[in-house]
């Protein structure tokens, strides 16, 4: 993966640019919401097109899947999402960019998108598009919640 400096700034982007940075200008409503809570009938949509929620809050420590998520990872549904083993399967130079995005997003409040390569559990490498937008409580970011969505075909 080729990233073009300055990282942070060339693939994040402003909170209140959120609806023009999901696909259908799409703003998720369950960003104060555990992706698995979400509603079915929305988690069903949007995983018949590949795409997965996620919400992942940093006070608790606690990281949520839709079930479409699992699939993208490799993970067996209702397995508990653990941070530390969904890293292990991102591809290093795709790890460092996406944990530099986050830090940034999580210290200047800004949302970014990111291809990244993955090596998913049990499965061939594959590519994915992660989208991600602090959740804020005032000015402090309290969790990390977003869209990831297979997008091999895009580099095949």
């Amino acid at each position: 993966m080729k990233a073009t400096e300055p990282l942070a700034l060339h693939h994040s982007w402003p909170l209140i640019e959120a609806g023009q940075r999901f696909d259908l200008g799409w703003v998720h409503t369950w960003k104060a919401t555990p992706a698995a809570s979400a509603d079915p009938r929305e988690q069903q949509w949007f995983a018949d097109r590949g795409i997965g929620m996620w919400t992942y809050d940093l006070r608790h420590d606690v990281l949520e899947w839709s079930p479409a998520v699992y699939d993208v990872m490799g993970f067996p549904r209702g397995v508990v999402a653990c941070r530390p083993a969904s890293l292990t399967l991102y591809r290093e130079g795709s790890r460092a960019a996406m944990e530099r995005l986050r830090a940034h997003a999580i210290r200047h409040r800004r949302g970014f998108t990111l291809d990244v390569e993955l090596q998913p559990v049990g499965g061939a490498m594959r590519w994915m598009r992660l989208s991600a937008m602090p959740v804020c409580n005032g000015d402090r970011v309290v969790a990390l919640s977003g869209v990831k969505q297979d997008i091999s075909h895009e580099y095949a």
